[in-house]
């Protein structure tokens, strides 16, 4: 159980493979840029009747 183990999290990390011991990351590019495009809400400025 070491570097050379290919089921282990470090032997998989030496030979550059991935599985259910070292999971690849899931992107979040999608929700990233559904919050930068998205307005923010402004306050309603109050205006006097009579002016």
């Amino acid at each position: 159980m070491g570097k050379g183990d290919k089921k282990s999290k470090k032997g998989k990390i030496r030979l550059g493979s991935w599985g259910n011991s070292r999971p690849r990351r899931k992107k979040s590019t999608a929700t990233a840029a559904v919050k930068k495009t998205a307005p923010k809400k402004t306050a309603a400025k109050k205006t006097k009747k009579g002016e």
